[in-house]
């Protein structure tokens, strides 16, 4: 298995950074657009070898140091009884939470009989790579999750689900205690099934101030890590637009907070400690600069990210227009680079 990788996970010294990239499977891979011509993005998910096919592929393409497991945050939510239509213009819940009566129907989901099939994903790429790098499993997180249910998909605004937790917080907590309840055997599925990192996204909880924030979203993510990581594995939190709530992000226990491009590495380590790992966190259209200046970028982040407990990564998911050429020039500079040195 890929030690340097877990090491860093685990906040240990590393000669040389891990590099993956969030959303590494996906449009921008041709391999990738060639299956789906012929499948739908849903059935992609449900499609055990299809998924594991192109969970691979950045792999071999790239030669990222993990395999992220193809599958989709909502995969969990549907499984509770959500009709969901997903596609590659986004989510989108037809029926969205509206009253108490649509949140006590929710059901808690088996995760083998409703999402074995990410299982069955995980252990074929496993078998697929030969153990070469490690998988990592992954769900959003309570807050995250209900936003897209109660919104109906994504918003600007967030005004349905803020309400939600300003006028009935009570039916709020019960919406994200049943997440709560989902998630922690769906994750556990995913490392029963092979996979030796997990990571929780809460893309939206950067909409939370501080105070709705502990509220609202800390305790349950406290809860899942602390469950998770009493499988033995590391687990990441990340959240886009959190610089402020980073703090928090470290009360969840968590072996490792990944950063948007939003703040300095090294600020965020200063606001952060020494106590946990750092993920990113190069801006995704930086891979459109010309490589020299990719490369001084990739620098720059190395530089800041400090000798303990880094992990490289994209500040959020790679973009649809993106040159496999330059992913693959990102992750070779970073295994050039990735010696430790101190910010200048």
């Amino acid at each position: 298995m890929n030690d340097r990788l877990l090491r860093a996970a685990r906040r240990q010294p590393v000669d040389v950074t891990p590099v993956w990239i969030m959303r590494q499977a996906g449009r921008y891979l041709p391999e990738y657009r060639a299956i789906r011509e012929k499948v739908e993005f849903l059935e992609l998910c449900k499609t055990p070898e299809l998924a594991a096919e192109v969970t691979v592929q950045p792999v071999t393409r790239l030669g990222v140091d993990a395999a992220i497991i193809f599958s989709d945050i909502l995969i969990p939510v549907e499984a509770m009884g959500m009709e969901l239509e997903l596609g590659d213009k986004g989510p989108h819940f037809p029926s969205p939470l509206r009253t108490a009566t649509d949140i006590t129907r929710l059901a808690i989901p088996d995760p083998e009989a409703d999402t074995g099939f990410v299982a069955e994903a995980i252990r074929r790429t496993r078998a697929a790579l030969s153990d070469a790098v490690p998988v990592i499993g992954f769900s959003g997180a309570p807050f995250t999750l209900a936003a897209y249910m109660v919104e109906g998909g994504g918003s600007k605004s967030f005004i349905q689900i803020k309400r939600l937790l300003f006028e009935q917080p009570k039916l709020a907590h019960a919406l994200f205690e049943k997440l709560t309840q989902s998630l922690i055997p769906y994750l556990k599925m995913q490392v029963a099934a092979g996979a030796r990192i997990v990571q929780v996204f809460d893309s939206w909880g950067g909409e939370l101030g501080p105070d709705d924030y502990e509220t609202f979203a800390l305790p349950y993510l406290q809860r899942i890590v602390k469950e998770l990581q009493g499988t033995g594995v590391p687990v990441i939190v990340f959240g886009t637009s959190m610089s402020t709530l980073l703090p928090q992000l470290v009360r969840t226990g968590a072996d490792v907070i990944g950063c948007d491009w939003r703040i300095r590495l090294d600020d965020a380590r200063a606001r952060v400690g020494e106590g946990v790992a750092l993920q990113g966190n190069l801006d995704p259209l930086a891979l459109f600069l010309p490589q020299a200046e990719l490369e001084a970028r990739v620098q720059d982040v190395l530089r800041r990210a400090g000798p303990v407990g880094h992990i490289f990564n994209l500040g959020h998911g790679i973009l649809p227009p993106t040159a496999p050429e330059a992913a693959k020039a990102l992750v070779d500079a970073v295994h050039r680079f990735g010696r430790h040195a101190p910010v200048r």
